[in-house]
């Protein structure tokens, strides 16, 4: 099987056509190029408190990230303000929770939530967030036992997205940062 290095798959994503930001075409290419993990290891920023941020490249019609999990880390249970999102698990193995929407009351802030589809995440297979139910959380399960890496592309770069909690069942805007950027930490930064 061919593998691609960072570098390739940068210069691959750049290539592809502005539609194809919006269909199954980066999915198939994330299936086609599976990453050469060595290429990657420049990014990988490991946190005790939570997972990482780590930016490889961003333009206007997209950005390509990687998220560093240590043992039992998960993320919030959030959206992609409206942006596709497509991932790969090339370190590691991860699950991915879907939720549909309840009932709601924006004006409230009130949105009660509910679990549909599971789905796990591991050996580069390629996955996507569907932009009809948005709604999700990625989790290092402690049963895995095992560090992982995810890869992350979003087809335009968002600042903020909705994070939703469901023991109060409430959501809100949250601003969202990077640990790293091309390798380099930002400031402020404490793994």
């Amino acid at each position: 099987m061919k593998i691609v290095s960072i570098e390739n798959l940068v210069s691959g994503l750049q290539n592809v056509a502005d539609d194809d930001f919006r269909g199954d075409n980066i999915y198939q290419f994330l299936t086609d190029n599976p990453i050469d993990v060595d290429t990657l290891s420049p990014y990988f920023f490991w946190s005790k408190n939570c997972y990482t941020r780590n930016l490889i490249y961003r333009d206007e019609r997209f950005e390509l990230m990687v998220l560093c999990w240590e043992k039992g880390q998960i993320s919030r249970v959030h959206d992609h303000a409206d942006q596709m999102c497509w991932m790969t698990v090339p370190v590691g193995r991860l699950r991915g929770q879907n939720f549909k929407i309840k009932e709601i009351q924006p004006e409230k802030g009130f949105c009660k939530l509910e679990q549909t589809d599971s789905f796990e995440l591991s050996d580069c297979l390629a996955a996507k967030v569907e932009l009809e139910e948005p709604i999700h959380q990625i989790l290092n399960l402690p049963e895995f036992d095992q560090r992982a890496v995810s890869l992350h592309i979003y087809s335009r770069p968002f600042e903020s997205c909705l994070s939703y909690c469901r023991e109060t069942d409430t959501f809100k805007s949250v601003p969202l940062f990077y640990s790293s950027i091309k390798g380099k930490l930002c400031s402020g930064v404490v793994l």
